[in-house]
């Protein structure tokens, strides 16, 4: 596959994940916009790091770094959202504006 046809892909999921994070008012649909436009920066940067340097592994290594870094900081992320639900019965970000006060 081209390299060309990746970053497609990749320019897909961000427009996807920012399509959905502008329009959702769910924190946790927000968050999955959000973490569909980060995938989409991976899967970019691994396409041209790929294209650049096809035998050297330290663009798969940072792939799995930045996947790994994704994973926790969306379990950190529902944790949090889990919390503030069980407390206050907020889910929608019209509602988490109004803790600040």
């Amino acid at each position: 596959m081209s390299l060309e046809l990746f970053l497609l892909l990749a320019a897909a999921l961000f427009s996807v994940g920012l399509f959905g994070a502008l329009t959702q008012q769910s924190i946790v649909m927000l968050m999955m916009g959000l973490e569909l436009m980060l995938g989409g920066v991976i899967v970019g940067a691994a396409a041209v790091w790929h294209h650049i340097a096809p035998a050297a592994a330290d663009g798969q290594v940072l792939v799995v770094l930045a996947v790994t870094v994704m994973a926790v900081e969306m379990a950190v992320g529902f944790a949090v959202v889990t919390a503030l639900f069980r407390a206050r019965e907020v889910d929608m970000t019209d509602m988490a504006a109004e803790l600040k006060e």
